[in-house]
């Protein structure tokens, strides 16, 4: 056996000894809800498609569209000649439902937080990051070359703190946050981050990721907080929207700024026309159903409520197991029962807190809701014996 083959097997054998080890599981989504898995028909409480809008027939045929008129790629960077007429659509189309001048489009969310973040932060400056933030974030902070320090989850106190002792000493700084955090559903505090940012010349980044399209009326979570500056809003394209990309929202400087110096908008291939098109169709009903965008929020709600659990703040539901193998063994038992609802281990979420990570979306019905909650309880007296 050569050293690579045995290095990589060995890593895996110590993962597989800790339940850590991770496979890829076939599955074929048969809508907005159900999916099919190892031959098993499943009503799927796992997936980010929040507003089932992937699967809607206007989406689609939008895909379709596109496809027929601009082909099914891009064929090259934006920068070259791959800058279709549909991306400055929806980039028009973004920066106007987040309030913005500009808008800059991004192949997807990881491609755009790495490259965001080392565009406007380098060596001499400084990157505050909250520790829940999402791995694109941190990877994004430490590409850049700028001195990164954690601050504790949405404590302003610390973050003040931090950026008194620091701030200073460096030419730029940025803080980076969720606004919808994506494992445990809660929100940033935006508008405290705002003011602490704004007394000390930090630019505050919120990755909407999770926000857009279920908060104030598909807004996201900034609109929740009108008095807040957010300079910059990153969000993607991949969960309520339906399709597959990312944004960033700031001012126009700063829109150019990214369209010329961003390395991985520079040196990536453009988003594919369909998923652009179905996007822009998929914005369409956002802004046109407010109940539609209210509902997930609502499901998580009637949730978190039957369990006894905080009242949910954003359609993601963390129910928290304990160890990887107690969690693995959860989300098996609601597997046999029907349902399909994911256990998420470390390093994703901290030693011994792994939880069932459960995101309601528009489809599923209150009567749903009520039977994945009598299901779930169970598990938890059983944890909690």
């Amino acid at each position: 056996m050569d050293s690579l083959t045995a290095f990589a097997e060995a890593k895996l054998e110590a993962l597989d000894a800790q339940a850590l080890r991770r496979r890829l599981a076939p599955t074929r989504r048969l809508d907005g809800l159900w999916v099919e898995r190892g031959g098993r028909r499943l009503l799927s409480f796992s997936c980010n498609d929040y507003l089932n809008l992937s699967h809607h027939p206007a989406v689609k045929a939008a895909a379709v569209a596109a496809i027929e008129v601009h082909g099914a790629g891009a064929g090259a960077s934006r920068l070259v000649t791959g800058d279709h007429p549909l991306l400055a659509e929806l980039e028009a189309r973004l920066a106007r439902l987040k309030r913005t001048e500009a808008a800059c489009l991004f192949g997807s969310g990881y491609l755009a937080n790495t490259g965001l973040i080392p565009t406007l932060a380098g060596e001499g400056d400084l990157v505050l990051v909250d520790e829940l933030a999402h791995a694109c974030i941190w990877a994004g902070a430490q590409l850049s070359g700028a001195r990164v320090v954690p601050f504790r989850h949405n404590d302003i106190g610390e973050l003040e703190r931090l950026l008194a002792e620091l701030r200073a000493a460096h030419r730029r700084c940025l803080v980076a946050t969720d606004g919808v955090f994506s494992m445990d559903g809660d929100l940033a505090p935006l508008d405290r981050l705002s003011e602490v940012c704004q007394a000390h010349d930090a630019w505050l980044l919120s990755d909407d990721a999770h926000g857009i399209g279920v908060l104030a009326e598909g807004r996201g979570s900034a609109a929740l907080f009108p008095g807040a500056t957010i300079p910059l809003q990153m969000g993607t394209l991949s969960k309520a929207i339906g399709s597959y990309g990312a944004y960033v929202c700031a001012s126009r400087a700063v829109v150019d700024l990214l369209k010329t110096r961003a390395r991985t908008l520079v040196y990536s291939t453009a988003p594919p026309p369909a998923a652009i098109a179905a996007a822009l169709a998929a914005l369409d009903l956002i802004e046109a159903d407010s109940e539609l965008t209210a509902r997930p929020l609502s499901r998580a709600r009637v949730f978190t409520q039957a369990l006894g659990l905080p009242r949910a703040e954003s359609p993601i539901v963390p129910v928290i197991i304990g160890g990887a193998e107690e969690a693995l063994a959860a989300s098996r038992a609601l597997e046999g029962q029907g349902r399909l609802v994911v256990a998420i281990r470390p390093p994703t979420v901290p030693a011994r807190t792994a939880p069932l990570r459960v995101a309601f979306t528009a489809g599923h019905s209150e009567a749903d809701v009520l039977a994945l909650a009598a299901a779930v309880r169970p598990l938890l007296r059983k944890e909690a014996a």
